[in-house]
Formats: structure tokens, C-alpha cells, sequence
């Protein structure tokens, strides 16, 4: 049996406790709803809270290396639009260097094929200038000074770094200085294989066939980058993010536990009144 005393409430004191922790979980539980978070700080979860920050600085991270690689990606297409300039107007050279072959030509009108060939050769070089992106140019550029290293994923492991090579110097990708004095000196730069005209050509095929990989590379690695975040970003809510519908039902519940345990409060602090009045006079 209690003893009734009022130096010491008992009954006010439990309700008080009980009601310190009604409150406490109250806080908690509008923590969680108002910020989403089951764990918003590692004073809810350490554990919990530091793979989170892990898994945060991860994505951040890959978002930055996706930007990167964004980058790489219109370098790449700014020299593959150059190439296939030069590759359209390799076709006009071949066309006047066929014509200057004409062993029937007269002076003056090889001289005129020469000059449409310089200039064409001045447009061609015009292009490789031109391919600048953010200050850099794989055209101009000779490997491996001139290459761009870059973070392919969240490490930076050397494995995991990507490089992209430099394709120049843009000589390589330069018909002859001419002029050609001579058929037989534009038929030697139409000699299949060996001549000047198909070296360079094929020189610019194959600069073309490596952009064209590397664009496809660079596209798949940016497409896998973003899946890995989303999947990354959907455990990470898994792990800390706060369960609403729950948390909803929880606060309900704990408001009228709270008014509940106000009231039962009031009603202890009011017994020692009680006990009181039995000593009051008539």
C-alpha cells in the first residue's frame, strides 16, 4: 500500500517522468517529419550517419566526375566535327590533284589547279586549328604531353582513371605543301597506300574511328555513372530516410499521449491540496 505524504508527491513524480519521456519522443518523432530524415545526425544513428555521409560524398563525387566527363564528351565532338570537315574536303582534293595528274595540261591552267589545291590545303589547315574546346585542341596536341587524364568514377585509383589521347601534331592530318609542277608529281601522291594523299587520308579515317569510340565510351561511362547514383541515392533513403506514414501515426498517438499524461500530472500535483484539507480548521 502507498503511503500518502506530502513532502514527497510519488505519484507526481512518475507522471512527470512519464510525461518527460512522452516529450521526448514527441520531439523525436516531429525531428523525423520535419526534415524526411530517420537519421539526420549522428546523434540518431551513429552507424548509420557515417555511411551516409560515405554514400553522400559518393554521389557528389560522381556527379562531379559526370561533369568532367561532359567535357571530354564535346572536346571529342568539336574535333570529330574538324575531322569530318577535312574528310569532306579530302575530297576535293583528290578532285584537283586527279586533274593536276593530266599530263595534257597546259601552264596556266595547272597553274589555277595548284592554287585551288593551296587553298584547299589552307582550309583543311584552318579546321585543325580551329578545334578548341575550353582551350584545348586534340588535333594540335601530341600525345602523351598533350593527353587529358581524367576520373572516371568516384576513385581516383589509377585503374580508374581515363585518358584521352592526344591525336596530333595536326601535320599528320596535312596533304603535301605542293605545288605540283609536274602530272607525274600529283600521281605520286595518288599512289594507293603509299602516296601522300592516302597516308594522310587514312591517317584522318583512323583519328575519326578513335573519337567515334571514344564518344561511345565516354556516353556509356556518363549513362552507368548516373544509374550508379540513382541506385546509390535509393539505399541511401533506404538506410536513413524516415518511414512518413509511420511517423504520422506515431505523432497522433503521442499527442494524446502528452495530453494525457498533462492531465494525470495535474491531478498528482493536486492530491497533497487533498491531503491538506483534512487538517483545515471548521
Amino acid at each position: 500500500m502507498s503511503m500518502t505524504s506530502i513532502m514527497t508527491n510519488h505519484a507526481a513524480m512518475a507522471a512527470l517522468q512519464s510525461l518527460n519521456r512522452t516529450n521526448d519522443a514527441l520531439a523525436q518523432v516531429q525531428k523525423r517529419i520535419s526534415t524526411g530524415y530517420r537519421v539526420a545526425d549522428a546523434k540518431d544513428d551513429g552507424g548509420a550517419f557515417a555511411v551516409a555521409q560515405t554514400v553522400r560524398a559518393d554521389t557528389a563525387t560522381l556527379n562531379a566526375v559526370n561533369e568532367q566527363l561532359g567535357g571530354t564528351r564535346g572536346l571529342i565532338d568539336i574535333s570529330l566535327t574538324s575531322l569530318e570537315q577535312v574528310s569532306k574536303t579530302m575530297i576535293e582534293v583528290r578532285t584537283v590533284l586527279t586533274r593536276l595528274a593530266d599530263g595534257t595540261l597546259n601552264d596556266e591552267s595547272r597553274n589555277q589547279y595548284n592554287q585551288q589545291y593551296a587553298q584547299l590545303r589552307t582550309q583543311i589547315a584552318n579546321f585543325l586549328a580551329d578545334a578548341n574546346y575550353n582551350g584545348r585542341n586534340m588535333i594540335t596536341g601530341v600525345s602523351p604531353t598533350d593527353d587529358i587524364i581524367m576520373m572516371r568514377s568516384e576513385s581516383a585509383a589509377s585503374t580508374d582513371l581515363y585518358t584521352l589521347p592526344a591525336l596530333g601534331p595536326d601535320t599528320n592530318f596535312l596533304v603535301a605543301v605542293g605545288p605540283f609542277t609536274t602530272a607525274a608529281a600529283a600521281q605520286a601522291a595518288l599512289t594507293p597506300s603509299s602516296g601522300d594523299f592516302d597516308t594522310v587520308n587514312m591517317a584522318i579515317n583512323d583519328a575519326m574511328n578513335r573519337l567515334g569510340a571514344d564518344a561511345r565510351y565516354v556516353d556509356a561511362q556518363i549513362n552507368y555513372n548516373f544509374d550508379k547514383i540513382d541506385s546509390m541515392e535509393g539505399s541511401l533513403g533506404a538506410l536513413i530516410d524516415a518511414n512518413l506514414a509511420k511517423e504520422s501515426a506515431r505523432l497522433q498517438a503521442l499527442q494524446i499521449r502528452q495530453q494525457l499524461g498533462t492531465q494525470t500530472l495535474s491531478i498528482a500535483n493536486q492530491s497533497p491540496q487533498y491531503l491538506m484539507s483534512l487538517f483545515g480548521g471548521r
